[in-house]
């Protein structure tokens, strides 16, 4: 068995630890990472990128079936799904070489195996098998170990026809019809994939309305949306159980008012949220709180515990891969001693939800703000009127922009459309700036382009809507 010594080592490899192993390369510190599995984390493998590869290929059939539109002709559209999927995995191969690249560039020791805290700085890392490879010493260590699909009694996945968000990813054939527990983020991409791709989707989501960290509003245009596409969404409902027989499952839904609906689909998927990978670490045993199957940390991502850290999914909402990212850079500065780190503005975190149409915001919902105390100015402009949207054939959505009436300060930004997730950095970039509806309208957006309604939208706000 080896013994390394370093100054930081860094438990997990996704999107948190792989960043935050770089940056304290980067200042100057001796860095390892442990991995059990493969470099980049759920995210790279499982999560962000192969969904996106997914939701791509369902992208492109839908333009190919509106090819009329566009003067073109697409005659007899088809997919196949193993290469959907080989597709996906292919990509999401690429991206975790990549990391792999990223370590050797950066001299980071990549250590495979599973680790185990052992007090003092130390941890033993053991293979599959149990057997001891590494014993380690660093200075600080920083637990990485993101998330897993949450379950629940009666709603366990089988790996068959019940499935989590992996199962969903490699699909042995194409199921005709889809029942999609839970409408986060993930569970509406895979039912935009889906049904896209021509499925028959339901979503079950036990509270008032789908995308419930979203907008209201924007919640509503969202629901509106799906359901002219065909997905039946069943809200303020529970499920109560889920029977798998030979090919189908079967579901009892309890609605808010006591009517039991039974339903039957080819394949269902769990998409009701996410618990910490706290386990077989060793961190109760060191004096780290637990708290709801996530670590409890500071702001500067500190234990409490000297010289252990944790970042990303393990520690809580929001379950993002770029909210890790940033930690990971907090957490590593502030170790390396850098002046005027600042700690993480959640408020500050985009949200986005890459379906048809897409889903991004930033900041308040209007709902926050008016909790909050604030006199609001509330600036919408639609899809619909703008120039470059009725090109592109994309004209349903809408930027909705959420000012304090007193400040002028931008609290939040709220957007459903086409390429959503692309123009919510703008807002982000504002509100980092602290920018307020001045500095705004000052600002030149080019024509045509989707980013004319984000100006158009903030004039709106205040009455100086141009092109509504």
């Amino acid at each position: 068995m080896s013994q390394t010594n370093l100054d930081l080592a860094v438990i997990g490899s996704g999107p948190g630890g792989y960043v935050a192993a770089i940056r304290a390369a980067q200042l100057g510190m001796k860095t390892a990472i442990i991995e059990r599995e493969h470099l980049g984390g759920i995210c790279l493998n499982w999560g962000c990128i192969p969904t996106k590869a997914l939701l791509r290929t369902s992208e492109l059939y839908q333009a190919m079936r509106r090819a009329p539109e566009f003067g073109l002709a697409a005659d007899n559209v088809r997919f196949d799904i193993a290469a959907v999927v080989e597709r996906s995995r292919k990509v999401a191969e690429r991206l975790s070489n990549g990391v792999g690249y990223l370590m050797r560039k950066n001299k980071i020791e990549v250590i495979k195996g599973t680790a185990r805290l052992a007090g003092e700085g130390r941890m033993a890392v053991t293979g599959a098998g149990g057997e001891a490879l590494h014993d380690i010493a660093a200075k600080h260590i920083i637990v990485a170990t993101g998330a897993r699909a949450r379950t629940l009694p009666g709603l366990e996945p089988d790996g068959r026809l019940i499935w989590t968000y992996r199962e969903a990813m490699v699909p042995p054939s194409f199921p005709k019809s889809l029942l999609i527990v839970g409408s986060g983020a993930i569970g509406i991409e895979f039912a935009s994939f889906y049904h896209s791709l021509g499925a028959k989707v339901t979503v079950v989501e036990v509270l008032d309305r789908i995308l419930p960290v979203e907008d209201a509003e924007i919640s509503g245009l969202a629901r509106k949306a799906f359901a002219r596409q065909g997905i039946v969404v069943h809200t303020e409902t529970h499920v109560e159980r889920l029977i798998s027989d030979a090919d189908s499952v079967s579901a009892r839904l309890r609605k808010r008012d006591g009517d039991i609906e039974e339903i039957t689909a080819s394949r269902a998927i769990l998409a009701i949220g996410i618990t910490g990978n706290v386990e077989g670490i060793g961190l109760e045993e060191q004096g780290v709180r637990i708290d709801k199957g996530h670590i409890v940390v500071d702001e500067w991502c500190r234990t409490g515990v000297p010289g252990l850290y944790a970042i990303g999914d393990v520690v809580g909402p929001p379950w993002l891969a770029h909210k890790a990212s940033h930690e990971g850079i907090i957490c590593a500065e502030k170790i390396a001693g850098v002046e005027g780190v600042h700690p993480l503005d959640k408020t500050n975190i985009p949200g986005c939800t890459y379906s048809s149409p897409q889903i991004a915001s930033v900041g308040l919902t209007e709902e926050a703000a008016l909790t909050a105390g604030h006199e609001l100015k509330i600036g919408r402009f639609p899809y619909l009127a703008n120039g470059k949207a009725i090109a592109l054939g994309e004209t349903e959505g809408m930027v909705k922009t959420i000012f304090d009436a007193k400040s002028g300060a931008l609290l939040g930004a709220h957007l459903i459309g086409a390429e959503a997730t692309e123009l919510i950095q703008g807002f982000a970039i504002a509100r980092t700036l602290e920018t307020t509806e001045a500095e705004l309208m000052a600002t030149i957006f080019p024509h045509p382009t989707l980013s004319e309604m984000m100006g158009e939208s903030v004039l709106d706000a205040y009455g100086r809507a141009l092109h509504i």
